[in-house]
């Protein structure tokens, strides 16, 4: 039996920073590098749509999760139901509020 698939919806916050993400890994790295980390937000994407529960919950906030990416970069997402919010991408590096 299949698993179910849940409805990603990227929030304007998650959105933004996403493509901050990418614009600095571009003007740090080869475009590879950023090939490299769009593969691996699109397979943890994949990931989410059939498991939504797949990262632990924030340290600071109980109702979002948060998924580490890389060693720089963290994905914060919310459950609603049957859907998942994407929130926000973070930098590790920073004091985030998540």
């Amino acid at each position: 039996m299949a698993k179910r698939k849940f409805e990603i919806f990227w929030s304007p916050e998650a959105e933004e920073t996403y493509i901050a993400t990418i614009v600095f890994i571009l003007n740090q790295w080869p475009v590879e590098v950023a090939e490299d980390f769009e593969a691996l937000v699109e397979n943890l994407l994949e990931r989410l749509r059939r498991y939504k529960y797949l990262c632990p919950p924030s340290a600071k906030f109980k109702e979002l999760r948060r998924c580490v990416i890389s060693e720089q970069t963290s994905l914060i997402y919310r459950v609603k139901g049957n859907e998942i919010e994407l929130v926000s991408f973070i930098d590790n590096r920073s004091a985030p509020i998540y």
